[in-house]
């Protein structure tokens, strides 16, 4: 393991240190333990107060789209761990402005479980709550079963649009709705090329050869649906095309937002030639491509790989994409 840190127990809390140090404009620590981020100001009153929470190692997932436009608060866990139900009614706390609390996370049992726990302990304290899953990986799930699919990258879409529907004071009830309606909207499909070392495991999170590439692999390392040679930057953008279309129905006229995403090693080069790929295929369908995103938005460590989503986008779609938002981690 060759990683620039000190002792790996310290490893989260000396991040957000860090983090908070470089961005105090955008981030404050919180919480008895420090592992709860907030954007300065919060709590708003009468807005609602948008929670997200999830395994360290994904930046900027989850800590970095705490802003305004975006998340009010975040707990954090451990590298790859779900933070405790502790840690989520803290941020809830903080951001509590009166108006109720969105919990906004991917789909994964551990931080599914602990937030369905803080927000059976929130309704005790009278703080109304509501959650949102993502689950936009397609390769988890048929889509029949959609439910069971995972959150990846397609969370960046649903903190944008939730968080600036959140900032036009709309109610509770609208801003899940249109977090909901954001959710449903991302198609995400995935390639893994080499594993990631999590600092305290010291060792590589799984095994694959210098000539393999396995599709549709989780960013924890999850089994994919197939692994085989490495393949050229086009075939792997049309695989992964394939996987989409088959799963969001697109027609000419229709607008989209495209994200390309670097699992962590991957550079923007490489992400450059697939999305060219992307944007003609999508342009020969007639499809619109509105604010593109490519680069490190989602990540798994320092693992290479990429991830392209679809976000299907109605007007208010994408007029809340549009919307302005502070976050060093996203500029649109």
């Amino acid at each position: 393991m060759k990683k620039l840190l000190n002792n790996p127990v310290h490893y989260v809390n000396e991040m957000l240190e860090g983090l908070a140090a470089a961005h105090p404009e955008s981030y404050k620590r919180v919480g008895t333990e420090g592992r709860v981020i907030v954007r300065p100001g919060a709590p708003v009153k009468g807005k609602v107060g948008i929670l997200t929470g999830g395994g360290s190692g994904h930046l900027p997932v989850f800590t970095g789209y705490v802003g305004k436009g975006l998340l009010d608060a975040c707990a954090i866990g451990e590298v790859f761990a779900s933070p405790g139900v502790d840690l989520m009614l803290e941020g809830m706390h903080a951001i509590d402005g009166g108006a109720g609390i969105l919990c906004l996370y991917g789909n994964y049992g551990g931080d599914v479980m602990n937030f369905d726990m803080a927000c059976e302990m929130a309704a005790m304290e009278d703080l109304k709550t509501a959650t949102v899953l993502v689950a936009d990986d397609v390769a988890s799930a048929s889509l029949a079963e959609r439910s069971k699919r995972r959150g990846i990258a397609g969370m960046v879409y649903c903190f944008k649009m939730a968080g600036a529907k959140a900032e036009t004071m709309a109610s509770l009830e609208e801003v899940a709705a249109t977090a909901q309606k954001a959710a449903d909207a991302c198609h995400t499909a995935g390639v893994a090329l080499t594993p990631c070392v999590v600092p305290a495991a010291g060792k590589p999170t799984f095994t694959i050869g210098d000539d393999e590439m396995e599709i549709g692999m989780g960013i924890h390392g999850e089994p994919g649906v197939r692994r085989g040679p490495l393949q050229t930057a086009d075939e792997v953008a049309d695989e992964m095309l394939r996987m989409l279309l088959a799963d969001v129905e697109l027609a000419a006229g229709d607008r989209v937002s495209v994200l390309c995403n670097s699992l962590g090693a991957t550079p923007h080069e490489e992400l450059y030639i697939v999305y060219r790929v992307v944007a003609k295929r999508l342009s020969e369908l007639g499809v619109t491509i509105v604010a593109p995103l490519v680069g490190r938005y989602a990540t798994s460590m320092e693992m290479a790989g990429m991830s392209v989503t679809i976000c299907k986008l109605d007007a208010e779609l994408e007029q809340l994409l549009l919307a302005p938002c502070t976050c060093p981690f996203l500029k649109i």
